[in-house]
């Protein structure tokens, strides 16, 4: 827990107490189930419930609200996360056993290199990443954030990626979640058309772009809070006559939603009997490299005698 009091917390009113209340408890059911939410992902919870209109105004009142009852130590800290800021270090061991140790943690056996398909989670906002992270790396499917239309360097870096696939013997698939607004829609097809073009131009076909969310099915069983959509995007009339002035936003879905729809497309590509096989491998190998880090006093104790 870091619940930690900044500043005093005698200032709320009833109703914001109200609102913090409700906060907290849904930052610790999710936070149960191992998800940390951004601000719009508690915000579209309060929203749904019904305990906020859907305006910019009122999520922007909600933020500073939960700023502030983070500072009076109401609201945990880990509990919400700016996704997109972190801070990068290389990493250091205090003795050669100790990487050895790390190493056995993190190894891992190409469990895809078996199978006859390569799949990746691609969604349209980085806000989502921690969510779509946590349901690829179930599977260790490669995942990216695309942050609006993808730039011409992330696309062709990803069409060679998918020729590489294809020169190994592997269909390269990609799963694709995005709003379901005018450009939200469009997204898959112009990463489509671009993918197509930079692919076959070496003799290879394009890869398998499926969207999986948020589509009108979904939109119509979960019922997400609608925004207007937006009258600006030049693509709004074809949006227009063919899903209505509604959109969706991604966000609005909960968290364990996405991981179930990820992690089971993920399953549908996969040869699993391979794919188990490939995970005993691994565990056999990550208990040698176990063994070998135990022991590692040993080996530095022969090195000394001169005995290594």
């Amino acid at each position: 827990m870091a619940k930690i009091a900044y500043i005093a917390a005698g200032s709320f009113k009833q109703s914001s107490l109200l609102t913090i209340e409700r906060a907290d408890t849904i930052c610790q059911d999710y936070a149960g189930q191992g998800y940390s939410l951004t601000l719009r992902q508690l915000y579209y919870r309060f929203v749904a419930a019904g305990h906020l209109p859907n305006t910019e105004r009122s999520y922007k009142n909600l933020g500073n609200l939960i700023n502030q009852a983070r500072l009076a130590g109401l609201i945990d800290w880990n509990h919400i996360e700016d996704r997109g800021r972190n801070l990068y270090k290389l990493p250091d061991w205090n003795e050669p056993g100790d990487i050895i140790s790390s190493a056995a943690y993190q190894y891992r056996e190409d469990l895809w290199g078996g199978q006859d398909r390569m799949v990746e989670v691609w969604v349209e906002k980085q806000a989502l990443e921690g969510v779509v992270s946590q349901a690829a790396n179930a599977w260790r499917a490669p995942y990216f954030s695309c942050k609006g239309y993808s730039s011409a360097s992330s696309v062709w870096e990803a069409a060679q990626r998918h020729i590489r696939y294809q020169k190994n013997g592997k269909a390269p698939v990609v799963l694709y979640l995005g709003d379901h607004d005018p450009s939200g829609i469009d997204m898959p097809r112009d990463l489509a058309d671009r993918l197509r073009l930079f692919c076959v131009h070496h003799g290879y076909p394009a890869p398998e772009i499926r969207r999986i969310a948020l589509n009108m099915d979904q939109v119509l069983e979960h019922d997400p809070p609608p925004n207007p959509a937006k009258v600006t995007d030049s693509r709004y009339d074809a949006y227009l006559e063919e899903h209505g002035e509604e959109s969706w936003e991604l966000d609005a879905l909960e968290p364990a939603v996405l991981d179930n729809l990820i992690q089971t497309t993920i399953q549908e590509y996969l040869d699993l009997e391979l794919w188990h096989a490939a995970e005993a491998e691994e565990t056999r190998q990550k208990d040698l490299l176990r063994r070998v880090a135990d022991g590692w006093s040993t080996i530095e104790d022969l090195d000394r005698d001169g005995s290594l």
